[in-house]
């Protein structure tokens, strides 16, 4: 029986039980106990000091994304638990498990609208509409190590997601003795011997399949098996929005990505489909082309979705099978089908990877600085220099499409995550997620893609960096505007702008101002000598890409969407 401790000492011991090593957070005196914890036990686990909580909860959910446990964020009550819930409303759209805790105000003047109180069960859920899976307020000091085990249950199990622990002040600074629990495994569920027969059948009927692999709760040893499985059936495979790292970009069975932006022979190809393998993404918008690839509620083509949450399956769509399974177990029961000596799309196959390479030939657009160009020679110098298992993320807007076309992600199973990016559409995640990725896995080179509306969303956490020696790159995409809602705004009011005009900084010289070394970059010959150097020097570097006004996707500039419009 461990010795009586404050109860915010047993808080950290009882993360430190769960395997934690590292969290993220902005300080607050409504959890000065567990700040004191920190202290306490600074040689086993470190706090990590964020800028602004939205930036501390895309960090802890990148952290989930990066090694399959929840990511851990602690914030004050009120004004920083709502800046964190973009965070966690991106950790339950992404399937990330993470848990957020929030400092409360003190049980003795609950539910008279104390200073900053709020109540969190309300706030966050839990439901299936878009905040938590689980809340709760932890009133007990006793209690405090069952909370958190089970905090990391249920972020893990099932489909994994976010958890919200309220912290009253109060009994933070109760003694207990109460002892910490063992570490936390996730259960994980096999599907049923009759659903996979069911699947072989399904399969040796079919002329032109394709899987779409998505979701979380993948690990290395599943992403292998869904590699082999692919090769024994010889099945396309595309990864679902966002999701680009599960499956080897380079494999000749890889197919693309199914999201924003999909390659529009992709898109035929997923139309003409007879049979549909999804595999761990819960088929939202996005993934299914506004619900019209695949379409709602009855498809046209056979559909098998194959998914951890029970709520997801048969939420959108009248599948023909549906079968539950964990990620991690899924694609290894799906290895064991045996599959016939010949299939008869071999040819389907070559034709879907075909598409994927031909998409990858740049279209043409104006000014000196090609976007296309930049993402390629980044792959290129990866790969040359040893560094294929770099991680690469991104925010939301229009620039990331150069990222999602044309940069060829390694697989899960051979380089660990390399994607982190948020399939929410959450505007400033990706320096946050850099920052973080860095900071928890620094031997690995990391580069964030940012537009200029995106990076200033949360362009404060370069501090962050600074201070803890994370090294990230982040190359700044600046055109001069919200580029998605400019795209959208010549679509459908064509010459028509307002609001989406952008007023930018010296972003190279903000970036010295952090202790970064800042560079402009105008045109493409640049970039490669700019690149080379940043991957070798001490410090992190910021690359500020001064792209043409003109240059909206990496199919279309301005002009032609405006003109597309008026015809």
């Amino acid at each position: 029986m461990p010795t009586s401790r404050l109860a915010g000492h047993a808080l950290v011991e009882a993360l430190i039980a769960q395997g934690v090593d590292t969290v993220f957070g902005v300080p607050g005196e409504s959890y000065l106990a567990v700040l004191d914890g920190f202290y306490e036990h600074r040689e086993r686990i470190r706090f990590v000091a964020c800028r602004q909580e939205g930036g501390a909860a895309f960090m802890a959910e990148a952290q989930g994304k990066l090694t399959g446990r929840p990511g851990i964020c602690f914030v004050t009550r009120g004004p920083g638990a709502t800046n964190a819930s973009i965070g966690v409303h991106t950790a339950f759209q992404d399937s990330t498990p993470m848990i957020l805790f929030v400092g409360q105000v003190g049980s003795d003047v609950r539910d008279r609208e104390a200073f900053q109180e709020v109540d969190y069960r309300a706030m966050f859920g839990p439901n299936t509409g878009g905040f938590a899976k689980w809340v709760a307020e932890v009133d007990r000091a006793d209690r405090l190590p069952e909370y958190v085990a089970r905090a990391f249950h249920v972020a893990m199990q099932g489909r994994p997601g976010p958890v919200v622990l309220a912290l009253p002040e109060d009994m933070l600074t109760q003694m207990t003795a109460a002892a910490v629990l063992p570490r936390v495994e996730p259960v994980h569920a096999w599907p049923a011997p009759d659903a996979l027969e069911q699947l072989h059948d399904l399969l040796r009927q079919a002329r032109r399949p394709m899987a779409i692999v998505g979701g979380g709760g993948w690990t290395a040893r599943s992403a292998a098996a869904l590699q082999r499985f692919a090769e024994n059936w010889r099945l396309p495979v595309a990864c679902a929005f966002r999701f680009q790292d599960l499956f080897d970009n380079r494999h000749p069975l890889y197919a693309g990505d199914v999201g924003i932006g999909i390659n529009p022979r992709l898109a035929e190809r997923i139309r003409e489909a007879d049979l549909l393998l999804a595999i761990g993404p819960r088929l939202g918008e996005m993934t299914t082309g506004g619900y019209t690839l695949i379409e709602a509620p009855r498809p046209k083509q056979k559909l098998v979705h194959v998914h951890a949450g029970p709520e997801e399956l048969g939420r959108v769509y009248a599948a023909d099978l549906l079968i539950q399974s964990s990620m991690a177990t899924a694609a290894m029961a799906l290895e064991g089908l045996e599959a016939p000596s010949q299939v008869s799309w071999v040819a389907w196959a070559d034709e879907v990877h075909a598409a994927f390479e031909a998409n990858r030939v740049s279209t043409p657009l104006p000014g000196p600085l090609d976007m296309a160009e930049v993402v390629k020679t980044m792959e290129r110098v990866l790969h040359e220099s040893g560094r294929a298992d770099a991680i690469f993320t991104n925010g939301a807007g229009n620039y990331s499409g150069w990222l999602h076309r044309y940069y060829r992600y390694g697989s899960l199973a051979h380089t660990g995550r390399t994607q982190l990016a948020p399939t929410s559409g959450a505007m400033g995640y990706g320096v946050p997620a850099a920052v973080a990725a860095s900071v928890l896995q620094p031997g690995r080179t990391v580069v964030n893609v940012a537009g200029d509306g995106d990076f200033l969303m949360n362009g404060q956490e370069l501090a962050t960096a600074t201070g803890y020696g994370a090294r990230p790159i982040v190359l700044v995409v600046d055109n001069g505007t919200y580029g998605t809602i400019r795209m959208h705004q010549e679509r459908e009011y064509p010459g028509r702008v307002s609001g989406s005009d952008l007023f930018n900084p010296d972003f190279a010289a903000l970036a010295r101002a952090y202790g970064w070394h800042g560079r402009l970059i105008a045109e493409t010959a640049e970039f490669e000598p700019a690149f080379r150097e940043a991957l070798d020097r001490r410090e992190p570097t910021l690359l500020h890409l001064k792209l043409d006004a003109e240059i909206s996707t990496s199919r279309a500039t301005l002009s032609q969407l405006r003109g597309a419009a008026k015809r």
